[in-house]
């Protein structure tokens, strides 16, 4: 398969971007297969919201605490802690708090908590290594792909919140409303402003059964953009990209020019991102945890 070509102001800003992580990082890329990592929802494939993006699609593969409970404990190392939302845009945790704190004593946890509220804070510390956060800063979006009614300063204020009691990487998924760019470069200015230790891009997928199915991703070149971006705006922190994006030529092209802009992590890369890393010299390592941990 042959790699589209760019356009010539895109492939300019790639090779910045590339210029930028040169004077910043050592040359290295990290590869994530998250083998130890178990994925588990705390509602089962339950969410008030049905988000247009996701309907609880994205929950019916993860496992229950149960069904972890019954496991070998040297079958993992880690766990990714997520599930649906309540009609506030939360993770209702505390009704499994017990369980998760025996979990957290020889297992590592990335926990998904949404907009959790500021009393709540104190106890996820207690147990999560890290926190993932979805970053939005659209207002259209977080009606039109939630259903919520709260602000983008509903999202500031808990990103803020959770970050001065433990470790939070802001997730951006690009062409979260129905692969329409709204916000990205947005939530880009505002965590310039906060600060983040490092940033998760995730992308679109139209998936069956859900609001936004017919939808087509994000257009590959405007994803580019978005992360050279990020890139050159934060020299300095890591750049992940996630395990959620589209399958097929769309990802290994956009794993190609994501390698090529800087990124310091992908996740489960084609090997198109591989060669493009060997290509440019770098020295790969790799992972077995979420990419978070």
């Amino acid at each position: 398969m042959e790699i589209r070509r760019i356009t010539s102001a895109l492939q300019k800003k790639v090779k910045e971007a590339w210029e930028v992580r040169k004077e910043n990082f050592p040359p290295c890329i990290q590869f994530d297969y998250p083998t130890e990592t178990k994925p588990v929802s705390l509602t089962g494939n339950q969410c008030h919201l049905d988000c247009a993006h996701c309907g609880g699609h994205y929950l019916e593969h993860m496992e229950s605490l149960e069904s972890l409970a019954k496991q070998e404990r040297n079958e993992y190392s880690s766990c990714l802690i997520s599930g649906g939302c309540d009609p506030s845009g939360k993770i209702d945790f505390d009704a499994h708090l017990e369980e998760l704190k025996y979990v957290s004593n020889d297992k590592k946890l990335n926990m998904h908590v949404g907009l959790v509220d500021r009393e709540e804070i104190p106890k996820i510390s207690q147990i999560a290594d890290s926190v993932s956060f979805d970053f939005i800063a659209d207002q259209e979006t977080i009606k039109e792909v939630y259903g919520l009614n709260r602000t983008v300063d509903d999202y500031i204020n808990a990103y803020q919140n959770l970050r001065k009691e433990m470790t939070v990487l802001p997730h951006i998924c690009i062409g979260l409303k129905g692969g329409e760019i709204a916000g990205e470069y947005r939530a880009l200015e505002i965590l310039k402003e906060l600060g983040a230790e490092g940033l998760v891009f995730i992308v679109f997928i139209p998936t069956k059964d859900t609001r936004y199915e017919n939808c087509s991703p994000p257009i590959l070149e405007e994803v580019i953009e978005v992360l050279t971006t990020a890139r050159i705006n934060f020299p300095d922190i890591p750049i992940h990209l996630g395990c959620m994006r589209p399958k097929g030529r769309y990802r290994a092209e956009l794993d190609y020019y994501a390698v090529a802009a800087g990124v310091n992590k992908v996740v489960v890369p084609t090997s198109f991102g591989i060669k493009k890393a060997e290509e440019l010299g770098l020295e790969i390592k790799k992972g077995e945890e979420c990419c978070i941990l």
